[in-house]
């Protein structure tokens, strides 16, 4: 069984800009590449896991969504990082009107795209990392078993859209961004924790 690295996408890996609705507004959050490549060379699995609901809403097709994850992973490929999978989810159980307006269990924090990765990437969840901005990130990382941590390089803590329900549980850790969240992973996973 491997282990693995859950990345959310906008506020962590890329600058958060709302709904991304044109390539041009994608820009990579300082430090992320070599951060990406450390823990490729740490030998750890580099997934993202995504909530795309501007699908559903309409806002844009998902066809923008596959485009918008080669130049990520172009960008990444820059600093010699790559991106070992991606799953998103293009669902919202209410809004919108398109066939992706539905309940469903990989809209985050629900764990069906950690799931789904396990199962495809023969991938150890309880020796694994969620990373991301937002509180539904470090649920989803409680509720499937990986360490969840928590950056602050996306939404504010003060965000509407970013309360914390009462239900959560802290994160494991916080960082500032995926950089420092990286050093953590890698000097916590050579002392031989999960």
């Amino acid at each position: 069984m491997k282990k693995a690295v859950f990345l959310d996408r906008d506020g962590t890996v890329n600058e958060e800009v709302g709904y991304l609705r044109d390539l041009s507004m994608l820009t990579l959050i300082p430090g992320v590449g070599q951060a990406v490549r450390k823990l490729n060379d740490a030998g750890f699995l580099v997934v993202l896991v995504t909530n795309q609901s501007g699908v559903a809403r309409g806002y844009f097709p998902e066809s923008l969504v596959a485009e918008a994850h080669g130049r990520l992973e172009e960008l990444l490929g820059k600093d010699g990082a790559r991106l070992d999978a991606v799953y998103y989810c293009p669902h919202h159980p209410t809004a919108g009107t398109t066939m992706h307006t539905r309940v469903c269990d990989c809209r985050k924090p629900g764990t069906g795209l950690i799931d789904q990765a396990a199962r495809d990437l023969a991938i150890d969840v309880s020796q694994s990392y969620m990373v991301g901005d937002k509180w539904s990130d470090v649920e989803l990382g409680h509720r499937a078993g990986a360490t969840s941590i928590l950056v602050r390089s996306g939404f504010a803590a003060d965000d509407p859209g970013n309360a914390r329900p009462e239900h959560v549980a802290d994160p494991d850790f916080t960082a500032h961004d995926l950089a420092e969240a990286a050093d953590w992973i890698i000097a916590h996973s050579e002392e031989g924790r999960p």
